[in-house]
């Protein structure tokens, strides 16, 4: 009985790892036909400058990769989010525009999109960017969680190797200058050093010599950056055309906004002080006095019910669920963005998703991030910020501060983040021409990896 059991195992896993690759395979044929319609109304003055090749890489760089899916038994098993391209299933039968995505997968989301950008060539030599459609996060996992774990430094070295021995002259032409890819988790998961004996957590891909003038696109970048950039994190939300994208825009504009600020997250029940216990704790410790007018009017004749909420999301319990914190953020003028494990947060693109005002508390979280998404210069217009040491060390109350700005300031705050909805979400591929009008997270993305391009390449020829 238990071998029986055994082979029929072993027959489901093959009989779905051959079902998974060839819905992939026949989406990726029909990727390629909408590529070249769409191609075919694209001039090439519309494409100077913005010429795009896809390397061609053995399936072992990405797809292969898929049927690993439930491989590592310390990862979570991400199989049932590989649906619509990596957006994952949707919410519910009817939905329209949600998805459970996962972001893991955003490798897979960019892979998608970029078979249909406008300006692709087949000609390397013609190219302003070279694509690398490796699914880097993905196989990482086995250094990560899997038996490679000893061996992490020699994270891409067998890709490295495969674009020194295949046309070699793509790469040398600018020395990788002109090449990038999708990272779907934080830069710190791949800058291990070299050196670390016994190896640390982390693989090496960021540190090898081999790849330092390549260009990565990741959810988090260092401090420092020079390798890589930050994109935003993909929200759940991905609308196919114009009319879904505006009918949430204008359910985002009617939000009654009866909750002054919201923290959706977990953490901050320790006793070592940190600033989501901090939040915690003010919020705990907050009541609302409805006869202040200090709580009065806010918009719309609207008064606030809660001076704060607090959306528990420990467990990883919302990653895959935005019912669970996307109502309350409707609900909420501020949404609280504290650091955990690293600075950045997918909460943040959730907020102005929601059109609630993010609050950050350290300038690596965002300001220091998303330059091409969320500009520098224009953070004052959207969001508020609070070091967390004044919170934490100084008593500081979040609710005096966003208490302090005046109505008139937070309503211009929330039409900023209203406006920059677009430019954070990742549309569905195939979207409408309509909605296409609008740059999408992706969209703003190649604007920036291909102005990077050119002046990386405009500084080496000026040596």
């Amino acid at each position: 009985m238990a071998c029986k059991t055994q082979i029929t195992s072993i027959f489901f896993s093959i009989k779905f790892h051959f079902f998974l690759l060839s819905i992939i395979n026949s989406a990726s044929s029909q990727q390629i036909l909408n590529t070249e319609s769409t191609t075919n109304r694209t001039t090439t003055e519309d494409c100077n400058n913005r010429w795009i090749h896809i390397r061609n890489l053995p399936s072992r760089f990405n797809l292969d990769l898929l049927t690993n899916c439930s491989e590592y038994p310390l990862f979570d098993d991400f199989c049932p989010y590989l649906a619509n391209h990596g957006l994952g299933p949707k919410t519910h039968a009817k939905s329209r525009s949600w998805y459970r995505t996962d972001p893991l997968l955003l490798e897979l989301v960019f892979h998608r999109r970029i078979l249909e950008y406008p300006c692709l060539t087949d000609d390397p030599n013609v190219a302003n960017a070279i694509f690398l459609p490796y699914y880097a996060a993905i196989d990482s996992l086995r250094y990560l969680y899997g038996p490679d774990v000893n061996s992490s430094f020699q994270h891409g070295m067998e890709l490295f190797d495969f674009l020194q021995s295949d046309e070699p002259g793509i790469w040398k032409r600018h020395m990788g200058h002109d090449h990038f890819l999708v990272m779907a988790r934080p830069a710190w998961d791949f800058s291990q050093p070299l050196n670390n004996d016994p190896p640390i957590w982390g693989t090496s891909f960021l540190e090898l010599p081999e790849f330092y003038n390549a260009t990565a696109l990741v959810p988090e970048g260092r401090a420092w950056p020079w390798q890589e950039h930050a994109v935003p994190y993909p929200t759940s939300f991905h609308p196919q055309n114009l009319a879904f994208f505006e009918a949430w825009i204008q359910r985002v504009k009617r939000s009654k906004r009866t909750t002054l600020m919201l923290f959706a997250g977990g953490g901050g029940i320790g006793a070592t002080p940190n600033i989501r216990r901090s939040i915690r704790n003010e919020c705990e410790n907050s009541s609302i006095n409805n006869n202040s007018s200090r709580f009065n009017v806010l918009e719309n004749n609207v008064m606030y019910s809660k001076i704060c909420d607090i959306v528990d999301c420990s467990n990883g319990i919302c990653e895959h669920d935005p019912i669970r914190y996307m109502k309350p953020m409707l609900q909420a003028t501020f949404c609280l963005q504290p650091p955990g494990d690293t600075p950045t947060r997918r909460s943040t693109f959730d907020a102005i998703l929601a059109g609630c005002i993010p609050v950050f508390f350290e300038e690596l979280s965002a300001k220091m991030q998303y330059v091409w998404h969320l500009p520098e210069e224009k953070y004052a217009e959207f969001s508020v910020f609070i070091p967390k040491e004044e919170v934490v060390f100084k008593g500081l109350r979040i609710l005096d501060v966003l208490m302090g700005i005046p109505r008139s300031e937070v309503r211009r705050m929330r039409e900023s983040v209203r406006d920059l909805i677009p430019r954070v979400m990742y549309r569905r591929h195939g979207s409408s021409l309509g909605l296409r009008t609008k740059k999408d997270a992706f969209d703003t993305a190649m604007d920036g990896t291909l102005q990077r391009m050119r002046e990386r390449l405009a500084n080496i020829l000026a040596r």
